[in-house]
């Protein structure tokens, strides 16, 4: 996922409640879904940048010699002022980019 692309909110915005039980019918389950498909967009932006500081990993390991890396340190402030997972997950929800299917529901038992 290109995190540059998402044109989202950085900070917590008031929002319509309405909006959020449109499409399952219960708060509470949106709450399930924001929050799981939050974990995995964290998961994801935690994996690419544990795979860019990599690049930039010293070939050795000693306590002595520590240098900064400049490099390392524009990639930490870049994925430091994206914005939180949550943000992604309500801007996918409120778009429509997020499948979700409730396999409790598809058997009948609710």
């Amino acid at each position: 996922m290109d995190f540059k692309k998402i044109k989202t909110e950085t900070t917590a915005v008031t929002r319509q409640k309405d909006n959020f039980y449109e499409h399952t019918g219960n708060i509470y389950e949106t709450v399930v879904v924001l929050s799981k498909r939050a974990n995995q967009i964290g998961l994801e932006i935690k994996q690419e940048l544990d795979q860019k500081i990599e690049e930039f990993a010293p070939a050795t390991d000693n306590l002595e010699e520590v240098f900064e890396n400049r490099e390392q340190i524009e990639i930490a402030r870049f994925y430091e002022s994206l914005p939180k997972p949550t943000l992604f997950a309500i801007n996918e929800y409120l778009n429509d980019d997020i499948y979700m299917r409730n396999p409790h529901k598809a058997k009948g038992e609710f």
